[in-house]
């Protein structure tokens, strides 16, 4: 099967399961996009062996195709503190953040640009299945400020760590207890990733996307949360990344980390 071939079957197969009739465009990267909506929209359940072979083999030559960064190729480096801009699902890292919201299942929304349709689109729906398990046995939503892990599969990274961040309503100031939270999220990633004895564990920008933390407030926090778990605490961990995706994140980090 071709790439092409394989990516058909991934989608008949997702149209079938739906039971609908559903147009599929004949331009590859129109396909490609109905696919990954699908695959959005797609609640957790049982698939078949043969369509996580395929949908793996297609994703995981999807990830080896793109320009990976290891934390060994990351200039902006203070000790153990590392910055980098860029896609956070091309990180070959022990670990990626993920800023999930309360059901942890991912984002249900097609194409929708939040890191948690990114990551979850990229990694494969074994991943909402993981999340699902989780959730199934905890019996309630995800605190605010805590996390758990799954693996990664068909990312570079080996693990993902979901964590729910503080939601702002819009016009709103962050509260103490919205920043206490935030500064939660990070602490139980830090957790988790020496736990397991992590090496590299990259964060995402968490709650500043769709939850409206003010970016400058949520850096500070970050940053100064980052800071003191590693002067404070025996890990594993040799390198954490801040990883952001525009320029005024990447020069905000900048200037806390660097002083530039």
């Amino acid at each position: 099967m071709n790439r092409e071939e394989q990516l058909d079957y991934l989608i008949n197969y997702l149209i079938d399961e739906r039971d609908e009739l559903i147009d599929i465009p004949e331009n590859y990267q129109d396909k490609r996009n109905l696919l990954r909506a699908l695959m959005n929209i797609r609640m957790p359940c049982e698939v078949s062996d043969e369509f996580l072979k395929i949908q793996d083999d297609f994703l995981t030559a999807e990830t080896l195709s793109k320009d990976l960064t290891s934390a060994d190729d990351i200039e902006d480096v203070n000790g153990k503190i590392m910055l980098w801009q860029g896609d956070i699902v091309t990180l070959k890292v022990d670990a990626i953040v993920n800023a999930a919201n309360s059901k942890l299942l991912g984002c249900f929304i097609p194409m929708h640009n939040c890191i948690d349709n990114v990551i979850h689109s990229a990694a494969g729906l074994q991943l909402r299945q993981d999340c699902d398990e989780i959730m199934q046995v905890q019996g309630h939503d995800e605190a605010t400020g805590k996390a758990k892990i799954t693996k990664a599969y068909n990312l570079p990274s080996k693990y993902v760590i979901h964590t729910v961040g503080p939601a702002i309503p819009q016009g709103k100031k962050p509260s103490k207890k919205d920043c206490d939270a935030l500064k939660g999220c990070y602490q139980s990633c830090l957790e988790i990733a020496s736990e397991y004895k992590l090496k590299s564990l990259a964060f995402c920008g968490i709650s500043t996307g769709v939850f409206n933390f003010p970016q400058d407030l949520a850096a500070q926090i970050a940053t100064k949360t980052v800071e003191e778990y590693l002067k404070s605490n025996e890990t594993t961990l040799k390198h954490v990344i801040f990883n952001v995706f525009s320029q005024d994140a990447y020069l905000t980090y900048k200037k806390l980390l660097f002083g530039d």
